[in-house]
């Protein structure tokens, strides 16, 4: 009875298919070798990095970034730091600095071990381990605690050219740059000394002069008026091309109209109304929101929301400027919605723009006012037949004299600061002004959230999860495996 079956052939194995299997296997592992060898090459010279942590804890932000960008020189950072495997100190560090070095590679670490050179740690009066010495140009500053915030505002107050100084005008009740009330201005003011700006106070009545190293004059919304000595003080110092902050509350001008007249400006009548901030969940109607923002150096790449509460709206006149021997360049830089109003009755009930003597929107919050001075000396020389002399120099560019006026002091102070962007704006406004221009597109970053809130029912369960359920899943995972062994 035929059936039927399965031939398998077997291939014939000789010397020769030995030799040529032997050949396939060493060209593999040759081959093998040299791929493994050419990708630890290329991972030795070349890196990738990826940060999966919130808010990219592990890589430099963004205003960090831009500023290495700006700086041109070299940076030397010095670290005194044990060199031990007890303290993880100087591996924090070099994480820390690398990231800059990944960004701006002429920055130079240097380590020094205060085991072995105290004298030197003694000479450089480092006071705790970790500290770093950060040094550009002629200038150094110590850092103690070691972080992206510190060191990034260290090389921020590193990269200016000269102490920055603001003078607040005090004596009629205006805004206290060092107070603590919530209408003061103690956290900007700390937050500008972090980044190297220096605040002072003066009273015109006990020191009649204005320093001659003030580089932005601030008027904070005075409540009494000026004498008439000071304003001429106050036009004497922009006669001589002084920088002016203008923060002018709602209300009287306190004795500042020859200023605003020196200025071109006049402010509206009544106080802005914003129809769209009770979309956001603000229901009081004095408060603006300005997402609107004139092309300026203040406002370059700024793409935050600001709240101002009880502003007013400025007006700037432009034909009494064109009779001035040297005219302000103006930029209306924060703007209100189209919807907006200057309302002058009461903010009460039902309101509405009823037209009249109300000034409808958009109307101007901020103004940012230029203008080019003469330098010292710039007079065309005589000879002495009554020539012009041209000299072989080019002339060096005029300086130019800066002021901000902005309808609202409450912005800045301790109670809204935080809101939105208005600390980067008024960050924004104070470089400018100090000729800073540099650090006008580098907003502050605060820190992550990276705390998990929980209810206590959640707690518990997540408490009895890991005490009871891990235990007995990683048991019964054992019996299972077990019980299934033993019936092999």
């Amino acid at each position: 009875m035929p059936t039927d079956c399965n031939t398998e052939t077997a291939m014939e194995i000789t010397p020769k298919t030995r030799w040529q299997y032997r050949l396939q296997s060493g060209l593999f592992l040759v081959l093998f070798l040299a791929v493994i060898g050419l990708l630890a090459w290329i991972s030795h010279r070349y890196s990738f990095e990826a940060d999966w942590t919130a808010n990219g804890r592990n890589t430099l932000a963004e205003p960090s970034v831009e500023l290495l960008k700006r700086i041109p020189e070299p940076v030397t950072i010095v670290a005194v730091a044990r060199n031990t495997d007890l303290a993880p100190t100087r591996r924090k560090i070099e994480e820390l600095i690398a990231r800059y070095q990944a960004v701006k590679p002429d920055i130079r670490l240097e380590f020094i071990d205060p085991d072995t050179e105290p004298d030197k740690v003694r000479q450089l009066k480092v006071t705790v381990d970790g500290e770093l010495i950060v040094s550009y140009g002629n200038r150094s500053e110590h850092v103690t605690r070691p972080t992206e915030e510190t060191l990034t505002n260290t090389l921020q107050r590193l990269l200016r050219s000269g102490e920055r100084k603001l003078v607040f005008l005090r004596g009629h009740g205006e805004r206290d740059p060092g107070g603590r009330a919530n209408h003061d201005y103690g956290s900007f003011l700390r937050f500008l000394e972090s980044k190297g700006l220096k605040g002072e106070t003066l009273d015109l009545n006990q020191s009649p002069t204005i320093p001659a190293d003030t580089a932005v004059l601030v008027i904070a919304g005075p409540q009494t008026d000026y004498l008439p000595g000071e304003v001429k003080l106050i036009r004497e110092y922009l006669e001589k091309g002084g920088n002016l902050l203008w923060l002018h509350d709602p209300g009287p001008l306190h004795g500042l109209a020859d200023l605003a007249r020196a200025l071109h400006v006049d402010f509206v009548k009544g106080l802005i109304v914003d129809p769209s901030t009770q979309m956001l969940g603000i229901p009081d109607p004095s408060f603006v929101v300005v997402t609107r923002y004139g092309k300026h150096p203040i406002t370059r790449d700024f793409r935050y929301m600001t709240i101002y509460p009880r502003a007013v709206g400025i007006r700037f006149l432009a034909k009494a400027n064109q009779d001035d021997e040297r005219p302000w360049q103006y930029t209306q830089f924060l703007l209100t919605v189209e919807r907006s109003w200057s309302e002058t009755g009461p903010l009460k009930g039902a309101i509405a723009y009823d037209g009249g003597d109300e000034t409808p929107g958009p109307l101007t919050v901020g103004l940012a006012m230029s203008r080019k001075l003469p330098e010292a000396g710039d007079k065309q020389a005589k000879d002495g037949k009554g020539k012009t002399v041209t000299p072989k120099d080019k002339p060096k560019p005029q300086p130019e004299q800066r002021v901000v006026i902005v309808g609202d002091g409450d912005f800045l102070s301790n109670a809204f600061l935080g809101n939105q962007g208005n600390r980067d704006m008024g960050f924004n406004i104070v470089n400018w002004l100090s000729h800073d221009d540099a650090f006008i597109a580098i907003p502050s970053r605060s820190a992550p959230d990276t705390r998990l809130t929980l209810s206590e029912s959640t707690w518990s369960l997540l408490g009895l999860f890991f005490l009871f359920g891990l235990p007995g899943l990683l048991l019964g995972t054992g019996l299972t495996i077990w019980i299934r062994r033993r019936r092999q």
